[in-house]
């Protein structure tokens, strides 16, 4: 049987340890390498954390993680998190006040 090369599985198709990501306050480059690898990583941790049980994570660490993402990302996060829960809102106010008064400037354009 002749060796084929082993193909990269694809981001969408791979386990993300948000759990593990969340403890440890790194995302790792791979997974926000491009931008479309960006908003993927945001759309799944947006479900992540709208699925585990209350206090499987704190603000601080999510805060964390999202500081290391792309400015664009940030507000993508909370525009998914308020289309997909609108009222789940209330339980991220004052992460998302805190990330959206740095872009201000952004909200409007």
């Amino acid at each position: 049987m002749p060796n084929q090369p082993k193909q990269s599985v694809p981001f969408a198709a791979q386990a993300v340890p948000f759990d593990e990501l969340l403890a440890s306050g790194k995302i790792p480059q791979e997974y926000v390498a491009t931008e479309y690898l960006g908003q993927q990583f945001v759309e799944r941790l947006v479900h992540y954390i709208l699925s585990v049980p209350a206090g499987s994570y704190t603000m601080a660490q999510l805060s964390h993680l999202l500081e290391q993402l792309d400015p664009r990302a940030q507000v993508f996060f909370f525009k998914r998190l308020k289309e997909t829960s609108p009222d789940s809102l209330k339980d991220f106010a004052p992460l998302y006040y805190g990330f959206m008064n740095e872009f201000h400037s952004l909200l409007f354009t």
